[in-house]
């Protein structure tokens, strides 16, 4: 199959699922072409069945803001009629789904038929999505698409609670490869964060209100109160001087660290003892189970899709959001026992095997063809 795929080329969720789902249909041999402004951020090795498209947005003084939109649209005509693609596969509903729709139509003037199958990941649902902006656009754009799927049964439940939906939606999980997640720790790196053999925390995330990161540094101060450890604070964005503030004022700045992007996030995870995901809200949780496959039980609230993915009293804990308390209740409860410990890590890992990538791929290459099928058959 020639297949494209529409994504933000960012560090969030859904430009990781797209990225990482390509580079596997490619290595399955399919040829796979991502179209968006810049490289995404993962995909860091070409192949020879992996292509790269850069939309370019013209900057005219009569335009306040650049019209994405219509420039993703027209590159998308360009590259389908070209590289002959057989299906476009969009990631995050705005503006992906309306420009490959506005694409497709363009397309019928040029006598090509081109499906077009939108996976939601959750803030174009639940938060964005809703907004009265873009609420006619969404909608209309999802029932306009050619297949839907989504990353968890609550945001599929979600979609259908909060938006006019007329389309049958696919639950297809996120997914982890486990040869990239499978490292041994570097004692080294370990050595430098825990020089004494403290336990290590992480909580990774774009730092963006909804993910609650003061929570993370409330929770590790009650944590670090009973056992020594350290706390990994990994990403950027605009709650990062808050929670930088915050460990000072809790006078725990000197056991906290705050790393920025990183690119080998498996490095980080391979030397950690637990996860920490206070969300708001989750669609699905990829950032935990990337965790979870490096042996890393998780604490995180029971919103969303996290209880589809983190077995409360098995890989970690679930509690309500804002329960700074219990979460450190039970942080403290799996850390403070090497061998309770050592089953939460077995567990996460056992529980991360059943979203492995070949268990998830077969099912997106199915819906490919029974999406391309009928399109044919409605051709």
């Amino acid at each position: 199959m020639k297949i494209g795929i529409v994504c933000y080329p960012t560090f969030g969720g859904s430009g990781v699922v797209a990225t990482e789902l390509g580079k596997a249909l490619a290595d399955r041999g399919h040829q796979v072409h991502f179209v968006t402004y810049n490289q995404p951020a993962r995909l860091d090795l070409f192949s020879e069945n992996l292509f790269y498209h850069e939309v370019a947005v013209s900057n005219y003084p009569l335009f306040d803001f650049p019209p994405y939109e219509l420039a993703l649209a027209s590159r998308l005509v360009d590259v389908v009629r070209f590289e002959q693609l057989d299906v476009l596969h969009v990631h995050y509903a705005i503006p992906h789904a309306s420009a490959a729709f506005m694409a497709k139509q363009i397309l019928l003037t040029y006598g090509i038929t081109i499906p077009v199958i939108t996976t939601l990941h959750g803030t174009d649902i639940t938060l964005v999505g809703q907004d009265r902006t873009y609420k006619p656009v969404v909608t209309f754009s999802i029932n306009k698409s050619d297949g839907v799927t989504a990353v968890s049964a609550h945001l599929r439940d979600d979609t259908y609670k909060y938006f006019d939906i007329e389309k049958d939606i696919k639950v297809i999980p996120n997914f982890i490869d486990l040869n990239r997640f499978s490292l041994k720790p570097k004692d080294h790196f370990k050595k430098a964060i825990a020089p004494n053999g403290e336990r290590v925390l992480v909580h990774t995330s774009n730092f963006r209100k909804v993910k609650r990161t003061e929570d993370v540094v409330k929770i590790f101060a009650e944590v670090v109160k009973t056992i020594p450890s350290k706390l990994l604070m990994v990403g950027d964005g605009g709650e990062r001087s808050l929670c930088e503030q915050l460990s000072r004022d809790l006078g725990i700045n000197e056991h906290v660290r705050f790393l920025g992007k990183q690119d080998a996030i498996e490095e980080i995870l391979s030397v950690a003892d637990l996860f920490l995901m206070p969300s708001k809200s989750e669609s699905f949780g990829l950032a935990a189970l990337e965790a979870m496959a490096c042996k890393v039980p998780v604490i995180s609230t029971n919103t969303g899709g996290l209880p589809e993915l983190n077995v409360d009293g098995v890989t970690g804990f679930l509690k309500d959001i804002g329960d700074v308390q219990g979460m450190a209740e039970k942080a403290i409860y799996i850390l403070e026992d090497d061998a309770r410990l050592a089953q939460f890590k077995e567990n996460a890992l056992a529980r991360a095997k059943t979203f492995e990538l070949s268990n998830i791929m077969p099912i997106y290459e199915s819906y490919y063809e029974e999406i391309i099928a009928l399109s044919k058959q409605q051709a």
